[in-house]
């Protein structure tokens, strides 16, 4: 009895055997001819039999079920997937042939990659980067790639995993640059090093040299905090942020990102803060200034707010919204007098108050008025709202004609 189970069993186990190299044939023979739709039907039929495969068997059986879901480039979006896990588990049987394989995605990954970018398909393009990234995880530069052509499709839940990604494998972008300077131009060049010797033999660029490039880590840390901002997680962001500065302390941008976070929960004090540490670094940086003032302007600090406006014209006469903001602080002023002569009553004592602070308040009108005219010297195409305000002041001095005047140039500006 046991002799007849045993033989039994053998024949089974052969026809099993059988079974296995005749849809190995088959799905071999239908790659050859590119035929990938009956390979993937020869797969389905050996995934059936995978777990009588030995491990040499079930080796051969991953890479071509990774050639079959690849389709030489053409597979769909999913199949495609699947033959990049697919290949993971090919075994040592076909290493040295899974190994060429991945070369042959990753260049047909990056090939999509470059020519998505070039027509500006930048969702395709960060999901092939990605997939390159995959293929030959050493060169993170893709998955920089990848994340960075996410932002510009707003995918910022995607754009944060890869960001993230690139923040935990300590991806920092800093390569060798290769520069020289163009002699008809005078302009810095950075190229390879190949391109830059050719250019100085040519004799058409000076001054060679090589410098290694800033890192990417600030940039990279500074777009996850902003995401965790755009998701309302502020606390995740000034976390993201307060890490980075500990490695970077000198970087502006980080604390100006930190500093926006602290504006947006209406923490001025903080804020404000911040803001001046980076006027410290940046003492020129106009919008800096601007914002400061802003700020000040906002919680009713209107002398330091109106030397932030000054400061920023010092440093860039055009800032039309510096010097509207800078003349409405005399106008704020101006018309907190106003609010006190209303209370006064009708005594010889406040009679005399009233005289005085009316002087006080033409005074500060005036003022408001000249930082407006003094800008339109300077620009002599002012925005409306600077001839809009302008007209208001003088209409508040009772200089009618000079109101009608900036009238007349208002509506010379909105019939154009």
């Amino acid at each position: 009895m046991k002799k007849t189970i045993i033989i039994a069993l053998a024949c089974s186990l052969s026809a099993f055997s059988f079974a296995q190299k005749k849809e190995f044939k088959t799905v071999e023979k239908a790659l050859k001819n590119d035929n990938y739709a009956l390979a993937k039907g020869g797969i389905v039929k050996l995934e059936q039999m995978l777990s009588s495969m030995d491990d040499k068997s079930k080796s051969k059986y991953y890479f071509l079920k990774t050639q079959a879901l690849f389709a030489n480039g053409k597979g769909n979006f999913g199949d495609v997937n699947k033959a990049m896990q697919s290949i993971k588990k090919v075994g040592n049987a076909h290493k040295a042939d899974a190994t060429k394989f991945k070369n042959i995605m990753y260049n047909d990954f990056l090939t999509k990659a470059n020519k998505a970018l070039g027509k500006e398909n930048h969702k395709a393009a960060s999901f092939h980067f990605e997939r390159a990234y995959k293929m030959r995880n050493q060169d993170t530069t893709f998955l920089y790639n990848a994340a960075v052509t996410s932002v510009m499709v707003k995918d910022y839940d995607r754009a944060l995993k890869l960001y993230e990604k690139l923040r935990d494998v300590g991806y920092t972008g800093i390569s060798k640059e290769y520069f020289s300077t163009d002699k008809n131009s005078g302009k810095e060049v950075v190229t390879d090093k190949v391109t830059r010797d050719l250019y100085i033999k040519a004799g058409s660029h000076i001054k060679p040299g090589e410098r290694l490039s800033a890192s990417k880590k600030p940039e990279i840390i500074k777009n996850i905090a902003l995401i965790y901002i755009s998701n309302g997680d502020d606390q995740k962001a000034l976390a993201a942020i307060k890490d980075a500065r500990k490695a970077n302390p000198e970087n502006v941008d980080l604390i100006i990102s930190e500093a926006n976070i602290y504006l947006k929960s209406k923490d001025m004090a903080k804020y404000g803060e911040l803001i001046e540490q980076v006027l410290a670094k940046q003492p020129n940086n106009a919008v800096l200034h601007y914002n400061v003032g802003v700020v000040n302007m906002n919680e009713g600090n209107i002398e330091a707010s109106k030397k932030s406006f000054e400061r920023v014209l010092e440093l860039d006469p055009t800032y039309s919204d510096a010097a509207l903001n800078l003349s409405n602080g005399y106008i704020e002023e101006a018309n907190a007098i106003i609010a006190e002569m209303g209370k006064l009553g009708l005594s010889k004592a406040d009679e005399a108050k009233y005289q005085k602070m009316k002087i006080e308040k033409n005074q500060l009108f005036n003022t408001g008025a000249k930082v407006l005219t003094d800008f339109i010297s300077k620009n002599p195409n002012p925005t409306s709202g600077i001839l809009l305000q302008l007209k208001n002041i003088y209409g508040a001095l009772g200089e009618t004609q000079k109101a009608k005047e900036i009238s007349a140039k208002l509506d010379a500006m909105e019939a154009k």
